[in-house]
């Protein structure tokens, strides 16, 4: 017979495990450090330009970042701190290598599915890293429990406290006192009732804590994180909790409100990265986003499973649009929610298996031009990352044949920049809309001008 006792027995062994894994993917000091990137890389890869040119550029102008040579004496590193200055100072034939960013906030991305396994973590690691990688400052807001971005980010200890469960304990507490402090009379004429907190929940003191006070930094210079950890899993009980303290409050909007908050220009692109549920968490994410990814694997079921994923979370965002028509809370909440763009990416695909390939046709028959072109490509050194809790970008290719991990971030790197070709029109019509500017909008949304 099995208790809980014996339960905290396993999770101790398994606490033992998990630093000995980190021992090996991690620094000495228990620290996860971001390597350096070849000239190689950082030349073809990184800029496209031809390796011949670059190193001139460098001859050239002693004081550009000239990089740190290795024992071996072959190729010169680059951190990225440097590789992003040599990006702001190097102009290839005239033209600049800094990303396009429209004005305006950042440009948001949901990663969802209650699939588990789907590739969601794996996904947003990647696009995050890939984003920072051409340039971009990145926040990524981790509302899963599991807090697989988390840890593979860096980030192990982290308190609830400054998670998700976080940031909606401080938006309801904050919600429900302008709502006591607003005019007492609604649009009907019919005075909303006084709502109390209960000190179990303002004594945390989590309505004075700052924006910046749950933001956290990770390996990569340009990117930050929102964290998660296991205990946060209790989230779904507390906001069932929340929600009969305050009917009123908006509770799927409390993530939305806190980056409404967040300077504009601090961030470029925000990935959120989903638990495999519809939950208050998920429903957090899904309507603070501006488009949403769907990844599934190539099998029957996860065709199944995201079938099924897609009508209820239609479901639940009609409740909700219904639910809260013409309250107070959802004056401050556009409803039904409008998603700029929703995309479906099929990931662990294999080219060479008849049935991925029909199941990619399937798929493409169903979803039509939502469906990503490129596949997540499953490889040796795809396995691998996810093994170690690192992205293909992270891993040092002389630790495998060049070949091996260049075939698996070529997968990375196609599937995003077909997002990034995707987002950019919306993001440009967002910096329209938000200018006032009515028919450059309408052009961008139509695909004009659009310069992906």
């Amino acid at each position: 017979m099995l208790t809980h006792t014996d339960l905290r027995e396993l999770q101790t062994k398994s606490l033992k495990l998990q630093s000995w894994i980190r021992q090996q993917t991690f620094s000495p000091e228990n620290e996860k450090t971001l390597r350096r990137f070849s000239s190689w890389e950082v030349s073809e890869l990184i800029f496209g330009m031809n390796q011949s040119t670059f190193r001139g550029k460098l001859a050239s102008d002693p004081t550009l970042p000239a990089g740190k040579v290795e024992p071996d004496g072959r190729q010169r590193w680059f951190t990225l701190d440097e590789i992003n200055t040599l990006r702001r100072r190097l102009k290839p034939r005239g033209k600049t290598l800094q990303p396009k960013r429209p004005g305006g906030r950042a440009f948001r991305t949901a990663i969802a599915n209650f699939k588990g396994g789907a590739g969601k973590s794996t996904v947003a690691l990647h696009m995050a890293h890939a984003a920072a990688l051409d340039g971009y400052r990145v926040l990524c807001v981790d509302f899963d429990p599991q807090a697989t971005l988390s840890h593979s980010m860096g980030l192990n200890d982290v308190s609830e406290e400054h998670t998700v469960w976080g940031i909606m304990a401080r938006d309801l507490i904050r919600e429900t006192e302008a709502q006591n402090n607003a005019p007492r009379g609604a649009a009907s004429g019919t005075a909303l009732p006084q709502r109390q907190i209960p000190s179990s929940i303002t004594g945390l003191g989590l309505q004075d804590l700052r924006v910046a006070d749950f933001i956290q930094p990770t390996n990569w210079p340009t990117i930050d994180l929102i964290p998660s950890c296991a205990n946060a899993a209790f989230v779904e009980f507390a906001s069932a909790q929340y929600r009969h303290l305050n009917p009123e409050w908006s509770f799927f909007a409390a993530m939305s409100r806190f980056l409404d908050q967040l300077p504009e220009d601090q961030w470029d692109l925000i990935f959120f990265d989903c638990p495999p549920a519809i939950g208050y968490q998920s429903m957090n994410a899904v309507f603070a986003a501006d488009m949403l990814y769907i990844p599934s694997g190539p099998g029957y079921w996860e065709y199944d499973s995201t079938t099924s994923f897609i009508g209820q979370l239609s479901e639940a965002l009609e409740d909700l649009a219904h639910g809260f028509e013409g309250t107070l809370s959802a004056d401050k909440a556009e409803l039904p929610k409008v998603f700029r763009d929703i995309r479906f990416l099929l990931t662990r695909y294999e080219p060479g298996n008849d049935l991925h390939r029909a199941m990619f046709e399937a798929f493409g028959r169903v979803f039509e031009d939502t469906l990503c072109e490129h596949p997540i490509e499953m490889t040796r050194a795809v396995e691998q990352s996810g093994r170690f809790l690192s992205s293909i970008y992270e891993m040092d290719y002389r630790d495998m044949t060049r070949e091996t991990w260049r075939r698996a971030r070529a997968s990375f790197d196609r599937a995003y920049a077909e997002m990034k070709t995707t987002m950019l029109p919306h993001w440009e019509a967002m910096e329209a809309e938000m200018s006032g500017d009515t028919l450059s909008a309408d052009k961008v949304k139509a695909g004009e001008g659009a310069d992906a």
